[in-house]
Protein backbone atom coordinates (compact mmCIF):
# COMPACT_ATOMS: atom_id res chain seq x y z
CA UNK A 1 0.00 0.00 0.00
CA UNK A 2 1.28 3.45 -0.92
CA UNK A 3 0.52 6.34 1.40
CA UNK A 4 0.98 10.07 0.82
CA UNK A 5 1.33 11.81 4.17
CA UNK A 6 0.08 15.40 4.02
CA UNK A 7 1.00 18.23 6.43
CA UNK A 8 -1.97 17.76 8.79
CA UNK A 9 -1.32 14.03 9.25
CA UNK A 10 2.33 14.63 10.16
CA UNK A 11 1.68 17.39 12.73
CA UNK A 12 -1.10 15.24 14.23
CA UNK A 13 1.29 12.28 14.61
CA UNK A 14 -1.19 9.77 13.11
CA UNK A 15 0.99 8.33 10.32
CA UNK A 16 3.55 6.45 12.42
CA UNK A 17 0.77 5.16 14.68
CA UNK A 18 -1.50 4.00 11.81
CA UNK A 19 0.75 2.70 9.05
CA UNK A 20 1.16 -1.09 9.02
CA UNK A 21 3.58 -1.45 6.14
CA UNK A 22 4.04 -0.47 2.51
CA UNK A 23 5.50 2.81 1.27
CA UNK A 24 5.06 6.23 2.86
CA UNK A 25 5.60 9.15 0.45
CA UNK A 26 6.43 12.63 1.78
CA UNK A 27 5.92 15.52 -0.70
CA UNK A 28 8.80 18.02 -0.76
CA UNK A 29 6.27 20.84 -0.37
CA UNK A 30 5.24 19.33 2.98
CA UNK A 31 8.89 19.02 4.02
CA UNK A 32 9.53 22.67 3.02
CA UNK A 33 6.53 23.80 5.08
CA UNK A 34 7.75 21.90 8.16
CA UNK A 35 11.21 23.41 7.69
CA UNK A 36 9.69 26.90 7.48
CA UNK A 37 7.66 26.29 10.65
CA UNK A 38 10.77 25.08 12.50
CA UNK A 39 12.76 28.14 11.43
CA UNK A 40 9.98 30.29 12.85
CA UNK A 41 10.14 28.26 16.11
CA UNK A 42 6.49 27.22 15.71
CA UNK A 43 5.34 24.12 17.54
CA UNK A 44 3.79 22.43 14.47
CA UNK A 45 7.18 22.35 12.77
CA UNK A 46 8.83 20.59 15.71
CA UNK A 47 5.95 18.12 16.12
CA UNK A 48 5.96 17.32 12.38
CA UNK A 49 9.75 16.86 12.35
CA UNK A 50 9.49 14.35 15.21
CA UNK A 51 6.91 12.43 13.20
CA UNK A 52 9.37 12.32 10.29
CA UNK A 53 12.04 10.93 12.62
CA UNK A 54 9.57 8.27 13.82
CA UNK A 55 8.86 7.28 10.21
CA UNK A 56 12.60 7.18 9.44
CA UNK A 57 13.09 4.79 12.39
CA UNK A 58 10.30 2.52 11.08
CA UNK A 59 12.00 2.52 7.67
CA UNK A 60 15.40 1.62 9.17
CA UNK A 61 13.74 -1.24 11.03
CA UNK A 62 12.37 -2.54 7.72
CA UNK A 63 8.73 -2.02 8.70
CA UNK A 64 7.97 0.52 5.97
CA UNK A 65 9.56 2.15 2.94
CA UNK A 66 10.03 5.92 3.11
CA UNK A 67 10.38 8.14 0.05
CA UNK A 68 10.56 11.90 -0.48
CA UNK A 69 9.41 13.15 -3.87
CA UNK A 70 8.64 16.32 -5.77
CA UNK A 71 10.45 19.62 -5.94
CA UNK A 72 10.80 22.34 -3.36
CA UNK A 73 8.02 24.83 -4.13
CA UNK A 74 8.76 28.40 -5.06
CA UNK A 75 6.23 29.62 -2.50
CA UNK A 76 5.92 27.71 0.77
CA UNK A 77 2.37 27.53 2.13
CA UNK A 78 -0.08 25.02 3.49
CA UNK A 79 -2.27 25.35 0.39
CA UNK A 80 0.66 24.52 -1.93
CA UNK A 81 1.70 21.58 0.27
CA UNK A 82 -1.84 20.15 0.20
CA UNK A 83 -2.05 20.67 -3.58
CA UNK A 84 1.23 18.79 -4.11
CA UNK A 85 0.03 15.91 -1.89
CA UNK A 86 -3.05 15.53 -4.13
CA UNK A 87 -0.96 15.65 -7.31
CA UNK A 88 1.39 12.92 -6.03
CA UNK A 89 -1.59 10.82 -4.90
CA UNK A 90 -3.01 11.07 -8.41
CA UNK A 91 0.27 10.17 -10.15
CA UNK A 92 1.21 7.35 -7.77
CA UNK A 93 -2.36 6.03 -7.30
CA UNK A 94 -1.65 6.34 -3.56
CA UNK A 95 -3.94 6.97 -0.59
CA UNK A 96 -3.71 10.35 1.12
CA UNK A 97 -3.48 10.31 4.91
CA UNK A 98 -5.02 13.53 6.25
CA UNK A 99 -6.57 15.08 9.35
CA UNK A 100 -7.84 18.11 7.39
CA UNK A 101 -11.53 18.13 6.53
CA UNK A 102 -10.83 20.50 3.63
CA UNK A 103 -8.18 18.17 2.18
CA UNK A 104 -10.53 15.20 2.60
CA UNK A 105 -13.38 16.88 0.69
CA UNK A 106 -11.23 18.26 -2.13
CA UNK A 107 -9.39 14.94 -2.65
CA UNK A 108 -12.63 12.93 -2.71
CA UNK A 109 -14.17 15.36 -5.20
CA UNK A 110 -11.17 14.63 -7.47
CA UNK A 111 -11.76 10.90 -7.13
CA UNK A 112 -8.64 10.29 -5.04
CA UNK A 113 -8.25 7.64 -2.35
CA UNK A 114 -8.31 9.26 1.10
CA UNK A 115 -7.90 8.03 4.67
CA UNK A 116 -9.42 10.77 6.84
CA UNK A 117 -8.59 10.75 10.57
CA UNK A 118 -11.53 12.54 12.13
CA UNK A 119 -11.12 14.72 15.19
CA UNK A 120 -12.12 12.79 18.25
CA UNK A 121 -11.98 12.94 21.99
CA UNK A 122 -8.34 12.14 22.70
CA UNK A 123 -7.00 10.48 25.81
CA UNK A 124 -6.21 12.67 28.79
CA UNK A 125 -3.00 14.69 28.60
CA UNK A 126 0.03 13.35 30.44
CA UNK A 127 0.39 16.63 32.33
CA UNK A 128 -3.09 16.08 33.84
CA UNK A 129 -1.54 13.73 36.42
CA UNK A 130 0.21 16.72 38.02
CA UNK A 131 -3.15 18.35 38.81
CA UNK A 132 -5.33 17.65 41.82
CA UNK A 133 -8.55 19.28 43.03
CA UNK A 134 -6.70 22.28 44.49
CA UNK A 135 -4.21 22.88 41.65
CA UNK A 136 -4.69 26.19 39.83
CA UNK A 137 -1.70 25.84 37.49
CA UNK A 138 1.44 23.81 36.88
CA UNK A 139 4.80 25.15 35.70
CA UNK A 140 7.19 22.89 33.77
CA UNK A 141 10.62 24.18 32.78
CA UNK A 142 13.65 22.35 31.53
CA UNK A 143 16.31 21.82 34.19
CA UNK A 144 13.80 22.14 37.07
CA UNK A 145 11.28 20.08 38.98
CA UNK A 146 7.57 20.68 38.28
CA UNK A 147 5.96 23.35 40.46
CA UNK A 148 2.28 24.15 41.00
CA UNK A 149 0.02 26.84 42.40
CA UNK A 150 -2.37 25.20 44.85
CA UNK A 151 -5.28 26.88 46.56
CA UNK A 152 -7.64 29.54 45.26
CA UNK A 153 -7.33 33.11 43.92
CA UNK A 154 -5.71 35.32 46.55
CA UNK A 155 -4.85 32.38 48.81
CA UNK A 156 -2.46 29.90 47.23
CA UNK A 157 0.93 28.28 47.73
CA UNK A 158 3.65 27.69 45.15
CA UNK A 159 4.83 24.13 45.80
CA UNK A 160 7.05 21.50 44.23
CA UNK A 161 5.09 18.51 42.93
CA UNK A 162 7.96 16.33 41.67
CA UNK A 163 11.47 15.61 42.85
CA UNK A 164 12.59 14.71 39.35
CA UNK A 165 14.38 17.35 37.26
CA UNK A 166 12.97 17.44 33.72
CA UNK A 167 15.27 17.71 30.69
CA UNK A 168 14.53 19.70 27.53
CA UNK A 169 13.73 16.46 25.68
CA UNK A 170 11.03 15.51 28.20
CA UNK A 171 9.51 19.00 28.15
CA UNK A 172 9.46 18.92 24.33
CA UNK A 173 7.78 15.48 24.46
CA UNK A 174 5.04 16.97 26.64
CA UNK A 175 4.66 19.83 24.14
CA UNK A 176 4.47 17.43 21.20
CA UNK A 177 1.80 15.36 22.89
CA UNK A 178 -0.27 18.46 23.69
CA UNK A 179 -0.22 19.66 20.08
CA UNK A 180 -0.88 16.21 18.58
CA UNK A 181 -3.88 15.63 20.82
CA UNK A 182 -5.15 19.16 20.27
CA UNK A 183 -5.11 18.52 16.51
CA UNK A 184 -7.32 15.44 17.01
CA UNK A 185 -9.61 16.70 19.78
CA UNK A 186 -12.79 18.48 18.72
CA UNK A 187 -12.84 20.29 22.08
CA UNK A 188 -9.32 21.68 21.64
CA UNK A 189 -7.63 24.17 19.36
CA UNK A 190 -4.35 25.98 18.90
CA UNK A 191 -5.24 29.61 19.65
CA UNK A 192 -1.84 31.22 18.98
CA UNK A 193 1.24 29.81 17.24
CA UNK A 194 4.04 32.34 16.86
CA UNK A 195 7.80 32.28 16.81
CA UNK A 196 8.81 30.67 20.10
CA UNK A 197 5.32 30.65 21.67
CA UNK A 198 2.18 28.52 21.31
CA UNK A 199 -1.11 28.85 23.19
CA UNK A 200 -3.39 25.80 23.25
CA UNK A 201 -6.89 25.65 24.69
CA UNK A 202 -7.34 21.96 25.50
CA UNK A 203 -10.81 21.40 26.96
CA UNK A 204 -10.62 23.32 30.27
CA UNK A 205 -6.83 23.68 30.25
CA UNK A 206 -5.15 26.81 28.92
CA UNK A 207 -1.61 25.81 28.01
CA UNK A 208 1.23 28.17 27.06
CA UNK A 209 4.31 26.58 25.48
CA UNK A 210 7.45 28.70 25.02
CA UNK A 211 10.91 27.89 23.71
CA UNK A 212 14.20 29.48 22.75
CA UNK A 213 14.80 32.22 21.60
CA UNK A 214 11.56 33.70 22.97
CA UNK A 215 12.23 32.15 26.39
CA UNK A 216 15.42 30.91 27.95
CA UNK A 217 14.73 27.21 27.65
CA UNK A 218 11.58 25.22 26.96
CA UNK A 219 8.68 25.88 29.31
CA UNK A 220 5.05 24.82 29.67
CA UNK A 221 2.48 26.60 31.83
CA UNK A 222 -0.95 24.98 32.15
CA UNK A 223 -3.83 26.73 33.91
CA UNK A 224 -7.13 25.17 34.92
CA UNK A 225 -10.08 26.68 36.82
CA UNK A 226 -10.26 25.23 40.32
CA UNK A 227 -13.93 25.97 40.89
CA UNK A 228 -16.79 27.41 38.87
CA UNK A 229 -18.62 29.98 41.00
CA UNK A 230 -21.98 31.71 40.71
CA UNK A 231 -22.76 35.23 41.91
CA UNK A 232 -24.55 33.68 44.90
CA UNK A 233 -21.21 32.23 46.05
CA UNK A 234 -19.78 35.75 46.39
CA UNK A 235 -22.52 36.77 48.85
CA UNK A 236 -22.69 40.24 47.32
CA UNK A 237 -24.49 43.18 48.89
CA UNK A 238 -28.16 43.25 47.77
CA UNK A 239 -27.74 46.80 46.44
CA UNK A 240 -24.95 45.62 44.13
CA UNK A 241 -27.07 42.69 42.92
CA UNK A 242 -29.89 45.16 42.26
CA UNK A 243 -27.52 47.30 40.20
CA UNK A 244 -26.47 44.29 38.12
CA UNK A 245 -30.12 43.53 37.43
CA UNK A 246 -31.36 47.03 36.66
CA UNK A 247 -28.65 49.58 35.84
CA UNK A 248 -25.15 48.19 35.24
CA UNK A 249 -24.39 47.94 31.52
CA UNK A 250 -20.81 49.19 31.28
CA UNK A 251 -19.01 46.96 33.77
CA UNK A 252 -15.27 46.63 34.20
CA UNK A 253 -13.83 43.87 36.40
CA UNK A 254 -10.34 44.82 37.58
CA UNK A 255 -7.63 43.33 39.76
CA UNK A 256 -4.08 42.08 39.84
CA UNK A 257 -3.12 38.81 38.08
CA UNK A 258 -4.60 35.87 39.99
CA UNK A 259 -7.20 38.01 41.79
CA UNK A 260 -10.13 36.01 40.36
CA UNK A 261 -11.27 38.41 37.59
CA UNK A 262 -12.03 35.72 35.01
CA UNK A 263 -13.92 33.59 37.55
CA UNK A 264 -16.09 36.57 38.48
CA UNK A 265 -16.67 37.41 34.80
CA UNK A 266 -17.84 33.82 34.20
CA UNK A 267 -20.25 34.07 37.12
CA UNK A 268 -21.63 37.39 35.83
CA UNK A 269 -22.03 35.97 32.31
CA UNK A 270 -23.99 32.99 33.64
CA UNK A 271 -26.08 35.35 35.80
CA UNK A 272 -27.23 37.32 32.75
CA UNK A 273 -27.69 34.15 30.69
CA UNK A 274 -29.97 32.78 33.41
CA UNK A 275 -31.97 36.02 33.16
CA UNK A 276 -32.71 35.03 29.52
CA UNK A 277 -30.27 37.56 28.11
CA UNK A 278 -28.25 36.78 24.97
CA UNK A 279 -24.63 36.64 26.15
CA UNK A 280 -21.51 36.36 23.96
CA UNK A 281 -17.80 36.63 24.71
CA UNK A 282 -14.71 38.05 23.00
CA UNK A 283 -11.58 36.20 24.14
CA UNK A 284 -8.03 35.76 22.95
CA UNK A 285 -7.36 33.02 23.91
CA UNK A 286 -10.83 31.55 24.51
CA UNK A 287 -10.56 30.09 27.99
CA UNK A 288 -13.75 31.07 29.85
CA UNK A 289 -15.64 28.07 31.26
CA UNK A 290 -19.21 28.98 30.35
CA UNK A 291 -22.36 27.07 29.45
CA UNK A 292 -23.31 26.17 25.86
CA UNK A 293 -25.89 28.97 25.79
CA UNK A 294 -22.99 31.47 25.74
CA UNK A 295 -21.08 31.58 22.43
CA UNK A 296 -17.36 32.32 22.69
CA UNK A 297 -15.74 34.35 19.90
CA UNK A 298 -12.05 34.83 19.19
CA UNK A 299 -10.40 37.57 17.12
CA UNK A 300 -11.72 37.30 13.55
CA UNK A 301 -8.66 37.02 11.31
CA UNK A 302 -6.64 38.28 14.27
CA UNK A 303 -8.61 41.54 14.44
CA UNK A 304 -10.81 42.26 17.51
CA UNK A 305 -12.48 45.12 15.63
CA UNK A 306 -13.75 42.62 13.03
CA UNK A 307 -15.19 40.49 15.85
CA UNK A 308 -16.94 43.57 17.22
CA UNK A 309 -18.53 44.26 13.82
CA UNK A 310 -19.90 40.71 13.65
CA UNK A 311 -21.24 40.90 17.20
CA UNK A 312 -23.12 44.12 16.43
CA UNK A 313 -24.96 42.13 13.74
CA UNK A 314 -25.62 39.29 16.20
CA UNK A 315 -27.12 41.83 18.65
CA UNK A 316 -26.27 40.32 22.03
CA UNK A 317 -27.67 41.81 25.23
CA UNK A 318 -24.32 41.45 27.00
CA UNK A 319 -20.78 40.73 25.81
CA UNK A 320 -17.90 39.67 28.06
CA UNK A 321 -14.58 41.08 26.79
CA UNK A 322 -11.70 39.08 28.30
CA UNK A 323 -9.16 40.80 28.41
CA UNK A 324 -8.77 44.50 27.56
CA UNK A 325 -5.09 45.04 26.74
CA UNK A 326 -4.33 47.14 23.66
CA UNK A 327 -5.93 50.33 22.39
CA UNK A 328 -8.04 48.38 19.86
CA UNK A 329 -9.58 46.32 22.68
CA UNK A 330 -10.66 49.46 24.55
CA UNK A 331 -12.02 51.00 21.34
CA UNK A 332 -14.08 47.88 20.51
CA UNK A 333 -15.42 47.76 24.08
CA UNK A 334 -16.39 51.45 23.85
CA UNK A 335 -17.96 51.22 20.38
CA UNK A 336 -20.12 48.27 21.38
CA UNK A 337 -21.18 49.94 24.61
CA UNK A 338 -22.12 53.18 22.81
CA UNK A 339 -24.09 51.04 20.33
CA UNK A 340 -26.25 49.85 23.24
CA UNK A 341 -24.68 46.47 24.01
CA UNK A 342 -24.15 45.71 27.69
CA UNK A 343 -20.41 45.18 28.19
CA UNK A 344 -18.40 43.32 30.84
CA UNK A 345 -14.68 44.02 30.46
CA UNK A 346 -11.79 42.36 32.28
CA UNK A 347 -8.66 44.45 32.84
CA UNK A 348 -5.45 44.17 34.86
CA UNK A 349 -5.07 46.94 37.45
CA UNK A 350 -3.21 47.37 40.73
CA UNK A 351 -5.87 49.78 42.10
CA UNK A 352 -9.55 50.26 41.32
CA UNK A 353 -8.95 53.75 39.92
CA UNK A 354 -6.28 52.37 37.58
CA UNK A 355 -8.99 50.50 35.65
CA UNK A 356 -10.54 53.87 34.75
CA UNK A 357 -7.09 55.33 34.16
CA UNK A 358 -6.51 52.88 31.33
CA UNK A 359 -9.46 54.34 29.41
CA UNK A 360 -8.01 57.87 29.58
CA UNK A 361 -6.17 58.86 26.43
CA UNK A 362 -8.19 56.27 24.52
CA UNK A 363 -11.57 57.97 24.98
CA UNK A 364 -12.79 61.52 25.32
CA UNK A 365 -13.33 62.33 28.98
CA UNK A 366 -17.01 63.11 28.46
CA UNK A 367 -17.65 59.68 26.95
CA UNK A 368 -16.20 57.71 29.87
CA UNK A 369 -19.36 57.73 32.09
CA UNK A 370 -21.41 56.51 29.11
CA UNK A 371 -18.99 53.64 28.54
CA UNK A 372 -18.23 52.81 32.19
CA UNK A 373 -20.85 52.88 34.90
CA UNK A 374 -19.59 50.22 37.33
CA UNK A 375 -16.02 49.24 38.25
CA UNK A 376 -15.60 46.04 40.30
CA UNK A 377 -12.18 45.63 41.92
CA UNK A 378 -11.24 42.16 43.21
CA UNK A 379 -8.67 41.17 45.80
CA UNK A 380 -8.14 37.52 46.72
CA UNK A 381 -11.20 36.42 44.75
CA UNK A 382 -13.54 38.77 46.63
CA UNK A 383 -15.09 42.12 45.72
CA UNK A 384 -12.96 44.73 47.47
CA UNK A 385 -14.13 47.99 45.90
CA UNK A 386 -17.00 49.14 43.69
CA UNK A 387 -16.97 52.49 41.88
CA UNK A 388 -19.78 54.24 40.03
CA UNK A 389 -19.23 57.17 37.66
CA UNK A 390 -21.30 60.25 36.88
CA UNK A 391 -20.74 63.37 34.77
CA UNK A 392 -21.33 66.68 36.59
CA UNK A 393 -20.66 70.36 36.01
CA UNK A 394 -19.16 71.88 39.17
CA UNK A 395 -16.14 73.51 40.71
CA UNK A 396 -13.47 70.86 41.39
CA UNK A 397 -12.95 69.95 45.04
CA UNK A 398 -10.31 72.13 46.66
CA UNK A 399 -11.04 75.07 44.35
CA UNK A 400 -13.21 78.03 45.43
CA UNK A 401 -13.61 80.31 42.41
CA UNK A 402 -17.01 79.76 40.76
CA UNK A 403 -15.48 80.68 37.40
CA UNK A 404 -13.51 77.41 37.56
CA UNK A 405 -16.67 75.30 37.17
CA UNK A 406 -16.23 72.68 34.44
CA UNK A 407 -17.46 69.22 33.34
CA UNK A 408 -16.18 66.67 35.85
CA UNK A 409 -16.42 62.88 35.97
CA UNK A 410 -17.05 62.04 39.60
CA UNK A 411 -15.89 58.61 40.75
CA UNK A 412 -17.85 57.55 43.81
CA UNK A 413 -17.77 54.60 46.17
CA UNK A 414 -20.88 52.66 45.19
CA UNK A 415 -21.91 51.78 48.74
CA UNK A 416 -21.20 55.06 50.59
CA UNK A 417 -21.92 57.33 47.58
CA UNK A 418 -18.89 59.32 48.68
CA UNK A 419 -16.77 60.93 45.93
CA UNK A 420 -13.22 59.56 45.96
CA UNK A 421 -11.82 60.90 42.68
CA UNK A 422 -12.60 63.61 40.16
CA UNK A 423 -11.54 63.51 36.50
CA UNK A 424 -11.38 66.80 34.64
CA UNK A 425 -9.36 68.75 32.09
CA UNK A 426 -6.60 70.75 33.73
CA UNK A 427 -4.85 73.03 31.26
CA UNK A 428 -4.06 70.75 28.34
CA UNK A 429 -4.07 67.58 30.42
CA UNK A 430 -6.73 65.31 31.84
CA UNK A 431 -6.18 64.93 35.58
CA UNK A 432 -7.41 62.33 38.05
CA UNK A 433 -7.53 64.10 41.38
CA UNK A 434 -8.30 62.30 44.64
CA UNK A 435 -10.99 64.01 46.70
CA UNK A 436 -9.09 64.50 49.93
CA UNK A 437 -10.76 64.61 53.31
CA UNK A 438 -8.10 66.89 54.69
CA UNK A 439 -8.72 70.09 56.61
CA UNK A 440 -5.16 71.32 56.12
CA UNK A 441 -6.21 74.02 53.64
CA UNK A 442 -9.32 75.06 55.64
CA UNK A 443 -8.47 76.92 58.89
CA UNK A 444 -12.05 76.70 60.23
CA UNK A 445 -12.21 72.95 59.67
CA UNK A 446 -8.77 72.57 61.24
CA UNK A 447 -9.97 74.47 64.31
CA UNK A 448 -13.10 72.30 64.49
CA UNK A 449 -10.95 69.15 64.39
CA UNK A 450 -8.85 70.36 67.32
CA UNK A 451 -11.93 71.29 69.37
CA UNK A 452 -13.67 67.95 68.68
CA UNK A 453 -10.49 66.06 69.56
CA UNK A 454 -10.16 67.99 72.83
CA UNK A 455 -13.80 67.27 73.71
CA UNK A 456 -13.50 63.52 73.03
CA UNK A 457 -10.30 63.13 75.05
CA UNK A 458 -11.73 65.11 77.97
CA UNK A 459 -15.26 63.68 78.11
CA UNK A 460 -15.40 60.42 76.12
CA UNK A 461 -12.12 58.49 76.04
CA UNK A 462 -8.48 58.79 77.06
CA UNK A 463 -7.56 56.84 73.91
CA UNK A 464 -5.61 58.31 71.01
CA UNK A 465 -8.03 60.38 68.92
CA UNK A 466 -7.68 61.67 65.35
CA UNK A 467 -10.48 63.76 63.83
CA UNK A 468 -11.13 64.29 60.13
CA UNK A 469 -13.91 66.78 59.30
CA UNK A 470 -15.67 65.62 56.12
CA UNK A 471 -18.48 68.19 55.91
CA UNK A 472 -20.23 71.00 57.72
CA UNK A 473 -21.82 68.58 60.19
CA UNK A 474 -19.89 65.35 59.60
CA UNK A 475 -16.58 63.98 60.82
CA UNK A 476 -14.68 60.69 61.12
CA UNK A 477 -13.33 59.89 64.59
CA UNK A 478 -10.36 57.49 64.61
CA UNK A 479 -9.71 55.82 67.98
CA UNK A 480 -7.88 52.70 69.19
CA UNK A 481 -9.79 49.52 68.36
CA UNK A 482 -10.32 48.55 72.00
CA UNK A 483 -11.86 51.95 72.73
CA UNK A 484 -14.52 51.77 69.98
CA UNK A 485 -17.19 49.91 72.05
CA UNK A 486 -16.80 52.43 74.91
CA UNK A 487 -17.02 55.41 72.57
CA UNK A 488 -20.16 54.10 70.84
CA UNK A 489 -21.81 52.78 74.00
CA UNK A 490 -24.64 50.30 74.36
CA UNK A 491 -26.90 50.55 71.29
CA UNK A 492 -25.06 53.77 70.38
CA UNK A 493 -26.10 55.65 73.51
CA UNK A 494 -22.74 57.36 74.16
CA UNK A 495 -22.04 58.62 70.64
CA UNK A 496 -25.67 59.71 70.14
CA UNK A 497 -25.40 61.95 73.21
CA UNK A 498 -22.16 63.49 71.93
CA UNK A 499 -23.70 64.07 68.49
CA UNK A 500 -26.68 65.93 70.03
CA UNK A 501 -24.39 68.06 72.19
CA UNK A 502 -22.04 69.04 69.38
CA UNK A 503 -24.63 69.12 66.59
CA UNK A 504 -22.64 66.79 64.32
CA UNK A 505 -22.73 63.22 63.02
CA UNK A 506 -19.67 61.05 63.72
CA UNK A 507 -18.34 57.92 62.03
CA UNK A 508 -16.23 55.94 64.53
CA UNK A 509 -13.36 54.01 62.91
CA UNK A 510 -10.29 52.04 63.93
CA UNK A 511 -7.17 54.20 64.25
CA UNK A 512 -5.24 51.48 62.39
CA UNK A 513 -7.33 52.28 59.27
CA UNK A 514 -6.20 55.91 59.19
CA UNK A 515 -4.26 56.59 55.95
CA UNK A 516 -0.60 57.18 56.73
CA UNK A 517 -0.42 60.13 54.35
CA UNK A 518 -2.85 62.42 52.58
CA UNK A 519 -1.11 61.80 49.26
CA UNK A 520 -0.28 58.67 47.40
CA UNK A 521 3.18 57.25 47.93
CA UNK A 522 5.33 56.14 45.06
CA UNK A 523 8.63 56.39 43.29
CA UNK A 524 9.94 59.94 43.03
CA UNK A 525 10.76 60.83 39.42
CA UNK A 526 13.00 63.47 37.87
CA UNK A 527 11.68 66.18 35.59
CA UNK A 528 12.70 69.30 33.69
CA UNK A 529 10.77 72.48 34.39
CA UNK A 530 9.88 75.37 32.10
CA UNK A 531 7.99 78.40 33.38
CA UNK A 532 6.57 81.02 31.05
CA UNK A 533 4.11 83.87 31.38
CA UNK A 534 1.00 81.70 31.27
CA UNK A 535 1.96 78.22 32.44
CA UNK A 536 4.32 75.90 34.27
CA UNK A 537 5.36 72.90 32.16
CA UNK A 538 6.90 69.70 33.57
CA UNK A 539 8.85 67.51 31.11
CA UNK A 540 9.38 63.78 31.74
CA UNK A 541 11.21 60.90 30.07
CA UNK A 542 9.30 59.14 27.28
CA UNK A 543 8.93 56.02 29.44
CA UNK A 544 6.47 57.93 31.66
CA UNK A 545 4.08 58.84 28.81
CA UNK A 546 0.55 57.75 29.67
CA UNK A 547 1.44 57.16 33.34
CA UNK A 548 -0.20 58.93 36.28
CA UNK A 549 2.01 61.15 38.44
CA UNK A 550 1.22 62.86 41.76
CA UNK A 551 2.47 66.38 42.56
CA UNK A 552 3.46 67.43 46.12
CA UNK A 553 4.65 70.63 47.69
CA UNK A 554 6.71 69.28 50.57
CA UNK A 555 4.34 66.80 52.20
CA UNK A 556 1.21 68.54 50.91
CA UNK A 557 -0.62 66.79 48.09
CA UNK A 558 -1.50 69.08 45.16
CA UNK A 559 -3.02 67.06 42.33
CA UNK A 560 -2.52 64.10 39.94
CA UNK A 561 -2.19 64.14 36.17
CA UNK A 562 -1.47 61.85 33.24
CA UNK A 563 1.79 62.50 31.38
CA UNK A 564 0.95 63.38 27.76
CA UNK A 565 2.20 61.55 24.67
CA UNK A 566 4.79 64.32 24.33
CA UNK A 567 6.06 63.61 27.86
CA UNK A 568 4.77 66.73 29.56
CA UNK A 569 2.23 68.05 32.09
CA UNK A 570 1.14 71.68 31.71
CA UNK A 571 -0.48 73.74 34.52
CA UNK A 572 -2.02 77.13 33.82
CA UNK A 573 -0.87 79.89 36.18
CA UNK A 574 -4.40 81.24 36.54
CA UNK A 575 -5.57 78.08 38.30
CA UNK A 576 -5.42 77.73 42.09
CA UNK A 577 -2.78 75.04 41.91
CA UNK A 578 -0.83 76.98 39.27
CA UNK A 579 -0.77 80.08 41.48
CA UNK A 580 0.39 78.00 44.43
CA UNK A 581 3.15 76.34 42.39
CA UNK A 582 4.37 79.66 40.99
CA UNK A 583 4.62 81.16 44.48
CA UNK A 584 6.48 78.10 45.75
CA UNK A 585 8.97 78.18 42.88
CA UNK A 586 9.68 81.87 43.41
CA UNK A 587 10.38 81.11 47.09
CA UNK A 588 12.75 78.30 46.09
CA UNK A 589 10.50 75.55 47.50
CA UNK A 590 10.76 72.03 46.07
CA UNK A 591 7.94 70.42 44.09
CA UNK A 592 8.08 66.64 44.22
CA UNK A 593 6.61 64.37 41.54
CA UNK A 594 5.78 60.75 42.42
CA UNK A 595 4.95 57.93 40.01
Amino acid sequence: MQIVADYSSLVSGVVSKSVKGGEVIIPMGVLALLESEMNLKKIDGFVGSKELIALKTLAEDGKIELRFTGEKPRFVSKENADWEAREISKMETATIFTCSEVQDRIARSLGLSVMFFKQDQAAELSIAKFFDKTTMSIHIKEGLEIFAKKGQPGKWDFVKVTEKVFTREIVEDFAQEIVEKAERNSNAFIEIDKEGATVVQYENYRIVITRHPFSKGSEITAVRPVKILTLDDYKLDPTLMERFEERAEGIVIAGAPGAGKTTFAQALAEFYSAKKKIVKTIEHPRDLSVSKMITQYGHLEGDPAATGEVLLLVRPDFTVYDELRGTTDFEVYSDMRLAGVGMIGVVHASRAIDAIQRFLGRLEMGVIPQVLDTVIYLVGGQVSKVFELEMLVKVPSGMTDADLARPIVEVRDFFTKKAEFEIYTYGEETAIVPVRESAASNPLAKLAEEEIKHYFQKNVTKSNVVVKVTGERNAIIYVDAEAIPRVIGKQGSNITGVEKKLGMKFDIQDLADLPKTEAFGGQEVNYDLDENKNAIVFYFEKSFCGRQVDFRLGEEYLFSAVVSKKGKVKIGKKTDVGKKMAQALHKGQEIKVLL
